[in-house]
This record gives structure tokens, sequence and C-alpha cells, in this order.
């Protein structure tokens, strides 16, 4: 599909025409009828992805693309709200021009803040009192990717003061939990190890300024891609995979990690 564009569009109109398009799948197609907050929202998950895999391309005209689906999930689950009377699309933007205005007092208001450090200390302070939270680790979804999850917990903590100055001490918890895993024997107990074992290198990327989600997807990602290069090499050969050993296969990863 590559509709012209307009010369000259009109956000508003556009966003409206959105809200009155999904309105009307909500009445008149068979799917979109069926649908509900919880049906629709691993959709939503995978839309998020699929934003940032195009921010890792640089893919401004496929992003430009992403964030529109991304755009119609909040105007879908706010119709659906709609539909209930739980809440309006209006009170959805509403809800957050206003809690923009609150956390950010040193834009809006009289308060001071000239580092971005600061400017996010304070924005968690505020969180945590309009909200009423009871820990400074609440507030982070669990939905999250696992990495990602233990980086934004360890960054909470690390607030209070609940952390290491040093990144070599984090090597040394690295250390005392890898030995710890390869002690251990019983299934159960191997896994909590090997969690606390992630948990730590997790620390030790955060410390050093790696962000460690985005460096496995890179690795995997790198992974794949030179996969897909030993993958041809063996369809070309026609010669099946059980019959090159693991040597062979060796030979042939070695060989396309030097092909750009």
């Amino acid at each position: 599909m590559n509709p012209v564009k307009p010369i000259n569009l009109n956000y508003s109109k556009e966003f409206e025409r959105l809200v009155a398009i999904v309105s009307r799948l909500r009445k008149d197609c068979p799917w979109d009828r069926e649908q509900t907050h919880s049906s629709i929202a691993p959709h939503l998950i995978e839309e998020a992805y699929e934003v940032v895999e195009t921010i890792d391309k640089a893919d401004m005209a496929e992003l430009g693309k992403e964030l529109g689906d991304i755009l119609l999930h909040v105007v879908f689950h706010a119709n659906l709200a709609e539909e209930t009377e739980s809440f309006s699309l209006a009170e959805v933007i509403w809800q957050e021009n206003e809690k923009l205005i609150y956390r950010h007092p040193h834009v809006f208001g009289e308060a001071e803040a000239a580092t971005a450090s600061v400017v996010k200390e304070n924005w968690e302070q505020l969180k945590r009192k309009e909200s009423g939270r009871t820990s400074i680790i609440d507030g982070v979804p669990k939905a999250m990717p696992a990495l990602q999850r233990a980086a934004r917990i360890q960054d909470k903590a690390a607030k209070v003061g609940f952390d290491w100055d040093d990144p070599k001490d984090v090597l040394a918890k690295i250390n005392e939990e890898m030995q710890e895993f390869l002690a251990e024997h019983e299934e159960e107990k191997k896994i909590d190890e090997f969690g606390d074992l992630l948990f730590a290198i997790v620390n030790y990327s955060r410390h050093i300024g790696i962000d460690a989600e985005s460096a496995l997807r890179k690795a995997t990602d790198k992974f794949d891609g030179r996969f897909r290069k030993v993958e041809q090499i063996v369809e070309q050969s026609e010669k099946p995979w059980k019959e090159y050993s693991l040597p062979e296969l060796d030979a042939l990863w070695n060989k396309v990690k030097l092909i750009p």
C-alpha cells in the first residue's frame, strides 16, 4: 500500500479521522468487534518491539509507519474504554498533559534542574509521590523483558545508595555467582543460580554504561546473520547438515565472520 500523501496534512483532522475509522471498525468489522483489552495487548507489545527495531536500523520511513501502529492501539484501547464508560480518549490525553506538566516543574514551574540527571531524579520522586508507591522500586512492569527489568530495578535501588561504587566489585560478584552456579547440581537451584549470574552481569553492564538488552539484541542479530550465511553455504554444497562435523561447521562459521 502506497497512498499518495497530501501536500498539507492537518494533524487535528487526521487524528479525528483515525478516531472515526477505529469507531467504525468496532461497529462493522467482525474481527475488531471481538477484540478486548486483553486480546490485543500482545499485539501492542509486538508493535513496540517493531518500533525499537526500526530505531535500531535508523529506518525513519518505517519508524513513522510503526509509530502509527502504536497510535492505533492507543485509540483502540480508548475506544473500548469509552464503550464501557470507563474513560474517554480525551481523558487519556488530558491526564498525560497534566502528568507532563506536573513532572516538569523546572519547565512549567519554579523548580530548577540544570542537568538531565537532576531531572531524572526529580521525575522519580514525583512519580512515587503521585502514585502512593511504597517502595523505591515500585513501578517497574513485570511484563518488561527480563534484562531490561533487572537493569531498571538495579538503577532505582542505586538511587538510594544500594549499589557498588566500583565496577570491579561487580566483576567479583559475577565470579562468585559463576562459582556458585558451577557448584550446584540440583536442577531448581541451578536455575536460581543461573538467574543470579545473569542479574550480576546486567548490573555490571549498567555500571559500565552498556544497555544489556540492546547489547544482547545486537549479539543475537549478529548470530542470526552469520548463521544464515553458514546455512547458505551448507545448502549450496548439497551436503546434508548431519554429514558436517562440528569442526567443519566451526570452520564455516569462522569463514563467514570475515564477510562484512
